[in-house]
């Protein structure tokens, strides 16, 4: 069954240590500069077996000012929160900050504890307890349970314990799907079994032998042992403080802020678009690309606010924001975020990410952004879905780059992408890479193809059409192989594109000649008819048509040779179509009355010289007319 999570929140040396020792007998601190101090430096953990059957996890915080980051790291993942506030001092700054934390992270339910009941009297009591419900009102803990507890005399200590079994029972955590992940919050080496890493589980769940990767630094490794709470256990789920012994990864390459999870559910990113949340208590608007603190699970990275909708943004009201980091994190939409400032540090706003693995970065002003957003904080998974590919463009995502973009995986994405797949607002590009592209940039890949034909046989109306490759260079740098041809086969289908052998032009084209170009056209064909079995060089026909820039003879040459009036029998000498199809029937004729044809017989039938008779033999023999058997040549017809 999932754990449920409690963690404590509060000003420094206001009982939040003592508060857990006396509910579970755990003490929490565990360094002697902990011990020595008197004050929570590190994270600390504990577990309470509650009246109702289940345990309770509990995440001990550290209250001081210097340690907000890891008080953050620790509130990761809680699902309740005891929110500790000392009779004696009433609300101070830390727990204001705290609570602003819980608030951000998404935090729901908990209850208040006012401790050291035993240091005030009843009078004093009443007036710190009216002063927090005066703090508390309009939040999640407007109307939570309050209760004074005494740690070192044990008085309301029993009461708040059947507090949390009350809320524990009654709380319906519903399994959080997915692969599983682990922000990593604490790492050490054990005597023969190497690097072991704790944190509190916030998705999924996995087992002693599965493979595993820490991320960011993609780094796979296998998990070897696994405990809760000390015990050793095969299984663990969501939502439980856990220590696992990982198997192939260096300690030394792990870090508090990596996550510890099933390979390939995450992408590192440096770039995130998010939900930003400007504290009330801020004293100044916040300007753009401040650089500020940002904290995702229990990593704190640096990095910088984008304001894509505002010049700047004032206390109190919440933005569309893109997140330029400093380092590359792993997270996926809906996880939440702390940000802090930079200097002097304290906490300034945060909120939830959107999109954990942004393609690029935005351009502030520009309304697509607003549409995005607004599909990322109230679209249908399908219409996100769309939106990430559509935002791909042509290079469009596979199945499992979608399912780390939406945070959805294995059957649950297969199902959302039905409809969407079904009506074709989807296609399929590669289906075994599963590379999908969104519809509307299809179309768009489409109408780019008309366009560039259109524009080409504009301005060479002679040309029958475009080089395939240079078209697929022309329409978008880099595209797909496969999603070119498909492009070219939807058009071709439609009848408004035709694909002949390497080249391309639309259906309606008609290869045209002014007046000038027709004249040209004639007078070159004539000059190859007339001229039979030894036409002239193309150097000589360039000379021949001097008025005409050579470019153009050269072009016209190869227009002829489409047309199939003319035919390249080497780079320099092309012949008469009517001409070579003579002498084909005199070759078969003479070869099918019994003679062998050599060079010298060739030289016989038809009068020509080496520079026309060579290159004319080997021309036979490559459309395979004849084939050369030693000196000699024969019909191929024969040879078969």
């Amino acid at each position: 069954m999932r754990e449920v999570v409690l963690g404590t929140a509060g000003h420094v040396d206001h009982g939040k240590t003592s508060l857990i020792r006396a509910l579970t007998g755990i003490d929490t601190d565990r360094l002697k500069e902990e011990k020595a101090r008197g004050i929570t430096i590190e994270l600390g953990f504990a577990h309470l077996d509650l009246p109702c059957g289940r345990r309770l996890g509990i995440i001990d915080v550290p209250g001081h000012e210097r340690f907000v980051k890891n008080m953050v790291a620790g509130a990761t993942g809680i699902d309740l929160v005891a929110f500790v506030i000392a009779a004696d001092e009433g609300v101070m700054p830390q727990t204001r900050e705290h609570f602003e934390i819980c608030k951000l992270l998404g935090v729901r339910q908990g209850l208040v504890v006012v401790t050291k009941k035993d240091m005030v009297d009843a009078e004093w009591l009443a007036l710190v307890q009216d002063d927090i419900r005066q703090y508390l009102a309009g939040s999640f803990l407007e109307n939570g349970p309050m209760y004074a507890v005494s740690a070192t005399t044990g008085e309301g200590i029993e009461a708040v314990r059947n507090e949390l079994d009350r809320l524990v029972a009654a709380s319906e955590l519903a399994e959080a799907h997915g692969p599983f992940r682990l922000p990593v919050d604490r790492i050490f080496t054990m005597k023969g079994f190497g690097a072991v890493v704790t944190g509190t589980s916030v998705s999924g769940r996995i087992a002693v032998g599965d493979d595993v990767m820490v991320y960011p630094q993609e780094l796979p490794g296998k998990i070897r042992g696994i405990q809760v709470h000390g015990s050793d256990v095969n299984e663990v789920e969501a939502g439980h403080r856990t220590a696992i012994n990982v198997q192939g990864i260096d300690k030394e390459l792990i870090a508090r802020g990596n996550m510890l999870a099933t390979p390939g559910c995450l992408k590192p990113s440096y770039m995130l678009d998010a939900e930003f949340i400007y504290l009330s208590a801020n004293k100044k608007p916040l300007q753009n690309r401040v650089r500020v603190r940002v904290h995702l699970g229990t990593a704190e990275v640096m990095g910088r606010v984008v304001l894509l909708d505002d010049e700047e943004l004032l206390p109190g009201f919440t933005a569309n924001v893109q997140l330029l980091l400093e380092e590359p994190v792993t997270v996926w939409p809906g996880d939440r975020y702390v940000v802090r400032s930079y200097s002097p540090v304290h906490t300034i706003g945060g909120g939830v990410v959107l999109n954990g693995a942004s393609l690029r970065k935005r351009r502030r002003f520009r309304s697509e952004n607003s549409t995005a957003f607004a599909l990322f904080l109230n679209g249908n998974p399908d219409e996100v879905a769309l939106l990430h590919l559509r935002e791909s463009g042509f290079n469009g995502l596979t199945f499992d780059e979608l399912a780390v973009m939406l945070g959805v995986f294995g059957n649950r994405l297969k199902k959302l992408l039905g409809g969407p797949l079904s009506a074709r607002k989807i296609l399929v590009v590669d289906s075994e890479k599963q590379r999908m592209v969104e519809s509307t940039v299809f179309t768009g890949l489409t109408a780019g193809v008309e366009e560039i034909l259109a524009a080409y046989h504009a301005e060479n109306p002679m040309q029958n059409g475009l080089a395939k490759e240079e078209l697929r260079f022309r329409l978008q740098k880099g595209l797909d192989q496969r999603l070119f041809q498909m492009v070219l086969n939807d058009l071709v289908k439609a009848g408004r594109v035709v694909q002949a052998e390497a080249e391309v032009r639309l259906a309606a084209h008609q290869v045209s000649f002014k007046a000038d170009a027709e004249t040209l056209r004639q007078e070159m064909e004539q000059l190859y008819s007339e001229s039979g079995l030894k036409p002239p060089t193309v150097k000589e026909v360039v000379e021949r048509f001097a008025s005409t820039p050579a470019g153009q003879v050269r072009e016209m040459l190869a227009i002829l040779v489409r047309e199939k009036n003319v035919v390249k029998i080497s780079e320099d000498l092309y012949f008469h179509a009517s001409a070579l199809d003579a002498l084909a029937g005199q070759i078969r004729d003479f070869c099918r009355s019994g003679g062998e044809l050599d060079a010298q017989s060739f030289k016989g039938m038809t009068g020509l010289t080496r520079k026309f008779s060579i290159p004319l033999l080997e021309y036979f023999d490559k459309i395979k007319l004849t084939i050369r058997v030693g000196d000699k040549r024969i019909l191929r017809e024969r040879q078969a």
